[in-house]
């Protein structure tokens, strides 16, 4: 079911920490799971804009120029 570079470090990790496989791969799901419930709370996610007011034309192209300067 896992690939098998993706098992051996899990493997090794598992290992370090004195945990099973099964422990270790248990866990992290459940800390996937539970750190995706969240995503709700992200302004990312939602539909509440995070910016109002106008923004130039360009910004997406031009947005290190607008953050950082001209640049040399």
């Amino acid at each position: 079911m896992l690939p098998e570079g993706l098992k051996l470090r899990a493997s090794e990790r598992a290992r370090e920490l004195g945990v099973s496989l099964g422990e270790l791969i248990r866990e992290s799901v459940e800390r996937r799971l539970d750190a995706g419930a969240s995503l709700g709370e992200d302004p990312l996610f939602t539909e509440v804009p995070v910016f109002e007011g106008s923004v130039p034309a360009d910004l997406s192209e031009e947005h290190d120029r607008y953050l950082y300067g001209e640049g040399d």
